[in-house]
């Protein structure tokens, strides 16, 4: 009769292969998500300055030039055609240091719109700031500060946390609103807290021309140091 076939050696075991990728890193800490923030939580004494540009660029040199003289950081939301239309204002904001966030494509309210128009705006704005050389991940600011559980839970599921506000100038009303830089300031001091979200605009009041943002900037940031607060960026919310 035939012999039996020897045993076959186990087959050796194979080489490790290259390690999983890391999941990417969440763009936001998830206890954020579902809130439009109005201040920066634990921040401490700090105070984060921001502005929305989605008009015109009438104050940004002055604002620039007052933040490079007193060494503040701060955060810009800009609109998609404002960046389209400034490049070298997107390009002037980021040589600064500076923050950058989406503030949607073409500023409408988003509680009348889609979750894919929604979706349309954040694409369509956070393209057009690239294309200018920044990045505005993963902060968002609801144009008009108009939004509601939907809207929120649309905008986390496309990675951007949405930033609100503690306190807003009201330096775009203008002098013909019966605002001055005086109160421009006065309003910002009153607020005043750890974590404090600081609303201003880069643009001019459409009417009378003034930027009373920019003005009241410099007495600003000095009383706010007076007061004991540093300044920090939206950065902060990401630990």
């Amino acid at each position: 009769p035939p012999e039996p076939a020897p045993p076959q050696a186990p087959a050796p075991p194979a080489p490790p292969g290259p390690p999983a990728p890391a999941p990417p890193p969440a763009p936001f800490p998830a206890a954020l998500a579902g809130r439009d923030l109005e201040v920066i939580p634990g921040a401490g004494a700090v105070v984060a300055l921001t502005f929305d540009a989605g008009a015109n660029s009438a104050g940004l040199p002055s604002i620039l030039q007052t933040l490079a003289a007193t060494g503040v950081r701060s955060t810009f939301f800009l609109t998609g055609n404002w960046a389209a239309a400034n490049p070298a204002g997107v390009a002037a904001i980021v040589a600064g240091g500076h923050r950058l966030g989406n503030h949607s494509m073409t500023h409408p309210g988003f509680t009348g719109l889609t979750d894919a128009a929604i979706g349309q705006q954040l694409a369509g704005a956070e393209q057009a700031i690239r294309t200018a050389g920044g990045d505005p991940r993963p902060l968002f600011r609801f144009p008009l500060g108009e939004r509601d559980a939907r809207t929120m839970a649309t905008v986390n599921a496309r990675g951007y946390l949405p930033v609100r506000w503690t306190v807003d100038t009201l330096g775009w009303k203008g002098s013909s609103g019966g605002i001055t830089a005086q109160i421009v300031a006065d309003r910002v001091l009153a607020r005043l807290q750890p974590g404090e979200i600081v609303l201003m605009h880069i643009g001019s009041n459409p009417d009378d021309g003034t930027t009373l943002d920019a003005d009241a900037l410099p007495g600003m940031i000095g009383r706010i140091r007076q007061a004991g607060y540093a300044f920090t960026t939206l950065d902060a919310l990401l630990g």
